[in-house]
């Protein structure tokens, strides 16, 4: 899309940046600074009167304005701006504007990669009730109840609305959409696309918003643009208000800010963090890091599910569809080894039954697994001992019909055709459980701020997450989201929206392009651009331990002295990140310095997980510790917040609670302190 659709219906401009630069630590990833209070009067939209001051490497700042900003072109994000989109069409008022910003083609986000399915109720003999209660279950009681009705509610109307707009759910011989079982599930709910479920979710998604992204449309694309954070007013405390993204252009080499008064942060999971995973590349926690820094709580950040099914060294999944078709677990002896860890009775090979053996849930899965190797009943090999997913009496038909891409999988990574031969697997890291605390409609506590899928933490999936819940949480959080930031949007009577007139009793002024949001965003950009072109640490060598001592010490069992271990190194590789090499210079598709930004989300995320993993102190769901192996009586989320120090605090808050969502309200509960001070460069 050409920049002028962006300059059709709202401002845009280039401004130089006024005032003073902030002195700054040694990187972007130190602690917020007190901003100015956002309640003061504000003017209309203004130019900053002068230019930056000498040595600032941003001397003039395009600005263009959004209704709301979607962070994030996969499941989550598509929805979101969808919700947007459909919202102005149904509505006879100004067309408003979503800026739709991905650091990549739509295409290529994380949902792609889903194969399994979506849960949601269709059949005759399932409920509702019963997909909450099997939900609630799984999720070892940290689920928010009003979480998981609120999504499973809406669950089916959203699968129905993706069939609508084209999505080729696969069929039963009657012509009914077809169901397929999945672990922890007591009924078969689980829609499906062979096994390619996501890619067709997200290119229906993608299709459909190309509706609404013409020149005159809603949808503002942004592909392969970086937001590198947000602007936020009164960071970390209780009037804390986003005002806005500072986003790097990667084909033009320049920054910008896009200011709008509301933004819903859909940037996936921070799996990637792991040396072995099923995540792509893109999945660094970027939101969940900006988050931080704004203030939000993270909750429930030490829940990282291990699937059970990935191939060895590459961690490539195998969708759990291939054992909700028949597919069974065999030891080295080949036995099926999951009844002699609590997962049986043994279940007939191709009859499998909800909640038993291959179909228990994830967690249980990893952890049967965990114990079998140390049992000696694995398979060595140089990636760590593996099990085998035996699918041969599915036959080859059967496989090309509902398992065709992990026939190819097996093929082409493990070479094994699973017709003929099992194929090796191990569990690998998969997906983060915690994350952004919202509501059920992705509130974060920071007015006008929204988060939706992987990076948010709803309370849906509590202490492990049933598979297929997630994707169907893209969509109905994502929509939720979209909606409720749309709605903030109007009544905080931003210029753009409704003509600028102020809801009543929003307490919002109207947004304006006023020289101190772009004179912050600047500087934001100051601190990341001066990365290029310096240091000595080679990012590669950061990144490679920071998996390997996650694979090692934050794995599917922990104790003290592992997580110890972790926290530790995890500090010395944020201070070594401080002086992290970004060897090229290039402003333009620069891979080597906008990887080496991602990686100081990535840290900053790790270093969250790490301490809240060993602040729980009791084994729950897929956090299971060998030095606490009882459960507490009584559930407790954790929250880790930044504090103005940068120091991490983690401290725990009851499940259930009416909790006061704004950022500036502290847990009820005695924080422990992770200190972060030699980390403040990342």
């Amino acid at each position: 899309m050409g920049r002028g659709a962006h300059e059709t219906s709202q401002t845009s401009g280039t401004f130089a940046c006024c005032g003073a630069a902030r002195a700054r630590g040694p990187f972007p990833y130190g602690s917020a600074p007190r901003l100015p209070d956002p309640s003061r009067a504000r003017g209309p939209a203004r130019s900053p009167p002068h230019g930056r001051t000498a040595g600032a490497l941003v001397t003039a700042l395009r600005v263009e304005r959004a209704d709301v900003v979607v962070v994030g072109g996969g499941g989550a994000g598509l929805s979101a701006a969808l919700a947007v989109a459909e919202a102005a069409a149904r509505e006879d008022r100004r067309v408003p504007v979503v800026a739709l910003v991905s650091k990549v083609y739509p295409m290529r986000s994380h949902t792609v990669a889903a194969e399994g399915g979506a849960a949601g109720v269709v059949g005759d003999d399932d409920s509702l009730e019963q997909h909450v209660a099997d939900t609630l279950a799984g999720g070892a009681g940290l689920c928010e109840d009003d979480a998981v009705r609120f999504v499973v509610e809406r669950a089916a109307g959203e699968l129905y609305r993706l069939e609508r707009w084209g999505l080729p759910w696969s069929r039963t011989d009657d012509g009914d959409v077809a169901v397929r079982r999945f672990g922890g599930m007591s009924r078969a709910r689980t829609w499906f696309a062979a096994d390619k479920t996501g890619f067709h979710l997200l290119h229906t998604l993608f299709q459909t918003s190309l509706r609404y992204s013409g020149v005159d449309g809603p949808v503002r694309r942004y592909d392969e643009h970086h937001v590198l954070d947000l602007v936020v007013d009164d960071a970390g405390g209780p009037d804390a208000r986003v005002r806005g993204v500072v986003v790097h252009d990667q084909h033009r080499g320049e920054p910008l800010l896009i200011e709008a008064p509301a933004v819903v942060l859909a940037t996936g999971g921070s799996a990637r963090a792991w040396g072995t995973s099923t995540n792509a590349g893109i999945c660094t926690g970027d939101g969940t890091a900006m988050a931080l820094r704004a203030g939000v709580p993270l909750r429930d950040m030490e829940f990282l599910q291990f699937h059970p099914t990935g191939l060895p060294g590459s961690g490539i999944l195998l969708t759990e569809a291939a054992r909700g078709e028949g597919g069974v677990l065999l030891d080295a002896d080949g036995r099926r080894y999951l009844a002699d860890y609590g997962l049986g009775p043994e279940t007939p090979v191709g009859a499998p039954v909800p909640r038993t053996m291959e179909l228990g849930p994830r967690d249980r899965l990893s952890q049967a697994f965990w114990h079998a190797d140390r049992d000696g009943r694995t398979i060595p090999t140089p990636d760590g001992g593996v099990v085998l997913l035996d699918l041969r009496h599915l036959g080859k038909e059967r496989l090309a019909e509902r398992l065709p891409l992990v026939t190819g999988l097996a093929k082409q990574f493990a070479g094994v055709d699973p017709a003929t031969e099992p194929v090796p697997v191990r569990p690998t890291a998969h997906y983060t459980m915690g994350g952004i605390r919202t509501d059920a409609r992705g509130a974060t506590g920071v007015a006008g701020l929204f988060a939706a899928g992987e990076c948010a933490s709803t309370g849906l999936h509590g202490a492990n997450r049933l598979g297929s819940n997630s994707l169907v949480e893209t969509l109905v959080v994502g929509r939720a989201a979209g909606e409720a930031a749309l709605a903030w949007s109007r009544a905080a009577g931003h210029p753009g929206a409704d003509g600028g007139a102020a809801g009543a009793g929003a307490g919002v002024g109207p947004a304006s392009a006023d020289g101190e949001v772009v004179d912050r965003a600047a500087e934001i950009a100051d601190r990341y651009l001066a990365m290029r072109g310096r240091g000595t640490e080679p990012p590669a060598a950061i990144r490679a331990e920071l998996g390997r001592v996650l694979d090692a010490d934050a794995g599917i069992y922990r104790d003290a002295d592992g997580l110890r271990r972790a926290l530790a190194t995890v500090e010395d590789l944020r201070a070594r990140y401080a002086d992290v090499r970004v060897a090229d210079t290039n402003p333009v598709l620069n891979t080597d310095w906008a990887t080496t930004v991602e990686l100081g989300a990535t840290l900053l995320v790790a270093h969250a997980t790490v301490a809240a993993a060993l602040a729980r102190e009791e084994s729950r769901g897929a956090h299971q510790r060998l030095d606490f192996p009882d459960v507490d009586d009584v559930p407790r989320h954790s929250e880790v917040r930044l504090d103005a120090g940068g120091t991490i605090e983690v401290a725990h808050v009851p499940v259930g609670a009416e909790h006061d969502m704004r950022v500036g309200k502290r847990p009820i509960t005695t924080p422990m302190s992770f200190s972060a001070e030699r980390g403040a460069g990342s």
